[in-house]
């Protein structure tokens, strides 16, 4: 058993990861300030002996007994991130550095989750870990994507100044259930209106490309990574299948049996055209292979929504 750290554990993805971690037989502690985490992702585990929950803002400093950190505190869709830009910077630079200092003085290996935001808006396709990214440093979005990069770049420099045992993923579009109805990203955006036979609302014409990884397989890769020796990435981890937007939201018509019609508004500044990981390195290292193809995926989604709904 180990006394393993989730910050941001009570979001969407975090909640499925405290899931698992408390299923293999670990003390979890989950941290979350409950901007875009909800006590209700977590209200299952609850009544577990091995699972607390802390209200806390990784900008202040907390002191724990912890094995591993899990860092994933970090509002991660262009609606939240965007609503607070000062705050999300602050997150990706003194909560990491916050849980940085944590981990070097409980001498507890840390995994920062990463993203595929800080390739920006990529000439490199797909994307492998050795590109450097097209980021606009002072764009609508930056407070996310700098603060991420700015997030590995301590995650390094703790690691080579205070031999910090570190872990970097960078996760692709995740979805699946638990995610916010008000996030404004592709997937709960399109379901939400294909289930109220609303119009779903395509941004730009919608050409542009997205890989989406099931939460489940995207989960077991952090695990993975956490606890794999004498590799600390950064990774890409998520689904390397590719599809246009449009394609998309045709898919969720069609699974959903909607009457939705497709509208289109114009594109948002710096909104990546393609996004695809390349994954021959979590493949080599981690032996790590998708599993869940798009459309179960979607189903399992789609039902959670029925139900949110």
């Amino acid at each position: 058993m180990k006394n393993i750290l989730v910050t941001g554990g009570a979001g969407f993805i975090g909640s499925h990861l405290c899931e698992k971690l408390i299923n293999e037989g670990n003390h979890v502690i989950c941290v979350d300030n409950f901007f875009t985490g909800s006590r209700k992702n977590v209200e299952h585990l609850l009544d577990n002996r091995e699972f607390e929950l802390i209200r806390h803002d990784i900008i202040e400093p907390i002191i724990l007994e912890v094995d591993q950190i899990y860092n994933l505190a970090c509002p991660a869709s262009p609606v939240h991130y965007q609503y607070n830009a000062i705050k999300t910077i602050k997150t990706n630079v003194i909560g990491v550095t916050n849980m940085l200092d944590l981990a070097d003085e409980t001498h507890a290996r840390i995994l920062q989750a990463s993203t595929s935001e800080i390739y920006g808006d990529p000439v490199v396709h797909p994307q492998k870990e050795d590109y450097w990214g097209n980021v606009n440093p002072i764009g609508i979005r930056s407070c996310y994507d700098e603060g991420k990069r700015v997030a590995e770049a301590l995650m390094m420099d703790y690691h080579r100044q205070h031999k910090v045992d570190i872990r970097i993923i960078r996760i692709f579009n995740t979805f699946g259930p638990r995610m916010a109805q008000n996030d404004g990203r592709v997937v709960s955006n399109f379901i939400i209106q294909a289930l109220k036979n609303e119009d779903i609302t395509i941004y730009g014409d919608g050409s542009q490309t997205r890989s989406f990884c099931y939460v489940d397989d995207l989960v077991k890769g952090m695990t993975v990574l956490m606890n794999k020796e004498d590799f600390m990435g950064p990774v890409n981890v998520g689904n390397d299948a590719e599809y246009t937007i449009k394609e998309l939201a045709k898919m969720i018509i069609e699974l959903t049996d909607s009457k939705s019609k497709l509208i289109y508004k114009p594109l948002p500044s710096d909104d990546p055209c393609k996004r695809r990981p390349d994954l021959t390195l979590a493949k080599e290292k981690l032996g790590y292979t998708p599993t869940v193809n798009i459309k179960d995926g979607l189903l399992k989604t789609i039902e959670y929504f029925k139900t949110v709904l």
